[in-house]
């Protein structure tokens, strides 16, 4: 008898916008009370069955099983072989939660945070509904990442919260770290190739581990939908691959739902910023060891100032794909039900995943410094090292974009009961090593160099590029369009330079315009394509109102 399958409807993104508020700070209880009785608390939640059980259900999988018959008819090598070749890569996987070692991590956390960062803010209302949403069925967590911190902030947050602790898809590099791969292990990571695409047992041993996790609700799984640590902090292309796998189940009848939810993690400054601008200029990037971990705990002496993070609306699979289950033939011919209905769900899977992106986006804080940042990128870096920036001219341009930003609907870490200067000249306390503060000018610091230490700030502008991006695409075509066929770019004040030549490359790509012959600065520009720009662009918000004040922002950004 054909499985159901379920049918594929198409999605929208405004069905998974996110609205949910109310933060509080996680380490205001933790600076008032024990770390050992936070460590020591009852913990309710835990998984139904041993770890152990899970890797028994992959070997019994009838799909690892077909693979593991097809390996040893190609290769000749007896089943047996093959057998220990998929306990080889269980063992290599797999995670192994443990209570146990997850209250020592829990205590090491709460006196290093503590250190770390000022405050840590969360939206416990999110929070709540994504332990209720835990409790009813599989749950799976799609975190930006921006930092090493970030795997470990969310297990603390559940830890405090009495959340179902996540396993989370790690690379294998960690699981190589000795004592703390092994640990970490024991607090959910289970560990993934970077590359499986030429493995075809080892891709279908970690499609049914990962299918597994989901059909039994073993705990909530959590992987980076960018698939890698964005080194300049922008949001990466989504990869497919993962959350194919997580969807599987619902997609092949196996579950009622799965419920996806978005987490956006957000820093004033990062642990890694000197490591992540030496990576962008080619140095290579130093292998995880524990050693090399312990060295870096001078960073303990530093202030790394707030975090955020923000847990999205949870978005149902059976409400975005359609609940309905239909039996269709398991034959993929071209032209089949089955091969149409494959396509579509790729289809639908690619829109998800940019759809989730797009909702870490919003769920994203922009820091003071992001705003400055782009200020202070708008001049020479080799002028700012020597003979700075007035003071009164970076507070002037980055209060307007600060009330640019909330037009926009940015969510700012800006705190509304500390005056706007105070805010500033934190931001750049916090950030000497980059900018420093002399009379009333602000300079460039070169310590490292000149490239490193833009690129640093760079990498911090490039938090808060998704809140300008569409707006200046709409005003970049809008002026393009006001000035004729052929138009001159007016002069753009808002963002730096390499922002609008992407713009540019933006609107090329849509077809709005090209570059003309006469002139490398002139362009010529499609009205119709404009036209659809802006159709897309100005969608009305739940109180019927433009998102975006192009006509603001046109006349703010563009002189002439």
């Amino acid at each position: 008898m054909a499985k159901a399958r379920r049918k594929y409807v198409p999605l929208s993104p405004e069905e998974v916008d996110d609205d949910e508020e109310d933060t509080v700070d996680v380490l205001e209880e933790r600076r008032r009370s024990s770390d050992v009785a936070h460590a020591l608390r009852t913990f309710t939640p835990r998984p139904d069955f041993p770890a152990g059980q899970l890797d028994a259900a992959v070997l019994a999988s009838r799909r690892v099983r077909r693979a593991m018959d097809e390996v040893a008819a190609e290769t000749g090598s007896p089943p047996s072989a093959v057998r220990e070749r998929v306990d080889a890569i269980l063992r290599e996987m797999s995670q192994n939660l443990r209570l146990p070692f997850v209250r020592a991590m829990g205590f090491v956390l709460s006196k290093v945070l503590k250190r770390l960062f000022s405050n840590i803010y969360i939206n416990t209302d999110a929070l709540r509904k994504l332990r209720r949403a835990a409790e009813e069925g599989p749950v799976v967590l799609l975190p930006n990442h921006r930092s090493y911190l970030d795997f470990l902030l969310i297990s603390y947050i559940f830890f405090t919260y009495d959340v179902p602790l996540p396993v989370i898809a790690s690379g294998l590099a960690l699981a190589r770290m000795k004592f703390m791969g092994e640990w970490l292990r024991r607090c959910g990571a289970f560990y993934i190739r970077r590359s499986i695409a030429s493995d075809g047992l080892y891709s279908t041993v970690l499609s049914e581990y990962v299918r597994s996790l989901v059909r039994t609700r073993f705990a909530p799984v959590e992987f980076y939908i960018e698939g890698f640590r964005s080194r300049s902090l922008k949001s990466l292309k989504p990869k497919l691959g993962m959350l194919r796998m997580v969807l599987d189940p619902y997609f092949e009848g196996e579950v009622h739902d799965v419920t996806l939810v978005p987490v956006s993690l957000s820093y004033d400054r990062l642990v890694e910023e000197s490591l992540l601008a030496r990576e962008l200029l080619g140095i290579p990037k130093p292998k995880e060891s524990t050693a090399g971990l312990l060295k870096a705990a001078g960073v303990l002496r530093q202030d790394y100032g707030r975090a955020h993070v923000y847990f999205g609306r949870p978005v149902s699979a059976r409400r975005l794909f359609g609940g309905e289950a239909e039996p269709l033939v398991d034959v993929r011919l071209p032209g089949s039900p089955l091969e149409e209905e494959e396509e579509k769900k790729r289809a639908g899977v690619n829109v998800l995943a940019h759809v989730m992106v797009g909702n870490q986006e919003r769920g994203c804080f922009v820091s003071p410094w992001s705003l400055m940042s782009h200020v202070l990128l708008r001049r020479p870096p080799s002028l700012l090292s020597r003979t700075g920036l007035p003071w009164s001219r970076l507070a002037e341009e980055t209060l307007w974009l600060k009330r640019l930003a909330l037009r926009f609907g940015a969510r700012l870490n800006w705190p509304g009961d500390v005056p706007d200067g105070e805010v500033m000249s934190s931001a750049v306390a916090l950030h000497r090593t980059s900018v420093r503060l002399e009379g009333e000018r602000v300079f460039l610091v070169a310590d490292e160099g000149l490239a490193t230490a833009t690129l640093m700030m760079a990498s911090y502008r490039n938090q808060s590029l998704h809140v300008f991006t569409r707006p200046a695409l709409l005003a970049a075509a809008r002026s393009l369009a006001g000035s004729g066929r052929r138009g001159r770019l007016r002069t753009y004040e808002a963002l730096s330079s390499d922002v609008l030549k992407n713009v540019l490359s933006g609107l090329r790509g849509m077809a709005a315009l090209t570059k003309s012959e006469a002139s490398e600065k002139e362009y010529t520009v499609d009205r119709d394509a404009v036209t659809r720009i802006q159709r897309i662009l100005c969608k009305k918000n739940k109180t019927g109102a433009p998102c975006i004040d192009f006509h603001l922002f046109s006349r703010s950004v563009f002189k002439g």
